[in-house]
């Protein structure tokens, strides 16, 4: 084995991707599995998963499963890992992408829609983290990647409880970080940019501008796509990464350095 594949390779390790049916989730557990990783895919969408799964599984000596998961349940979420840990042996690496985004003014949102935005994007985060914890400690060390937004850097009028939401993964990724270092499990963050995914499709519908707004600012001078996002995944997921915790890193063409 050369040293890139020792630094960067992911053979024998397993990846559970939440919101891994379509965009970035997919993207993200594509890109695990290329390095080398088996992947536990875990949404909601059963049919967009099977499709995505059987992309898994068509790569050579990857192995793929795919289970019905409401990462907001705490009980959904323990059967969930003890799936993984049974097919697999273990999780040595956590992809919290599921998420999902209410666009209303904040006089128009019902504190229903508020605390289940807060619950998918945030308090699965928590969940799962929690729940990934004890194996990964048992395996001497781990990866937990969070999947923010570059609203947890912005304010948005529209999106209100989603800015709230990404700005606490990115609190609690540091808050994880520094209190799992000594298990050796490193948490970090990527804020992506503009992508194109289904969630930017109904802000594109609802703002005409919005693509070529996005394209002026953006130095890259495009918007990103789902696979954009997969590198730094693999980075984060790899050895070469083991030094790096409590970090998020804007991928997003430049967007957020623009004044």
């Amino acid at each position: 084995m050369s040293n890139v594949e020792a630094r960067f390779g992911l053979k024998g390790k397993t990846a559970l991707v939440t919101g891994a049916a379509r965009g970035i989730g997919k993207a993200i557990a594509l890109g695990l599995a290329g390095a080398g990783a088996n992947i536990v895919m875990a949404d909601l969408d059963t049919s967009e998963m099977e499709r995505a799964v059987d992309e898994v599984l068509a790569l050579d000596g990857i192995d793929c499963v795919g289970f019905k998961a409401d990462v907001q349940d705490e009980k959904q979420v323990a059967k969930l890992v003890a799936q993984a840990e049974a097919r697999f042996g273990g999780v040595n690496i956590l992809v919290n992408n599921a998420g999902m985004g209410v666009r209303k003014l904040p006089q128009e949102m019902s504190l229903e829609e508020w605390n289940r935005n807060i619950s998918i994007n945030l308090n699965s985060v928590f969940i799962c983290s929690k729940a990934v914890y004890p194996l990964m400690k048992r395996a001497g060390g781990g990866k937990i990647i969070n999947i923010s937004s570059l609203y947890s850097l912005f304010g948005v009028g529209k999106l209100p409880a989603y800015a709230a939401s990404k700005g606490g993964v990115t609190q609690t990724t540091r808050s994880l970080a520094i209190a799992w270092a000594a298990d050796k499990i490193q948490v970090n963050a990527i804020i992506p940019g503009y992508i194109n995914t289904r969630l930017s499709e109904g802000a594109k519908r609802e703002r005409p501008e919005l693509e070529e707004m996005v394209r002026n600012r953006t130095p890259a001078g495009r918007w990103g796509e789902p696979v954009d996002i997969a590198g730094t995944a693999v980075f984060l997921a790899a050895p070469a990464s083991d030094f790096l915790t409590g970090v998020a890193i804007p991928v997003d063409g430049g967007y957020s350095i623009m004044p």
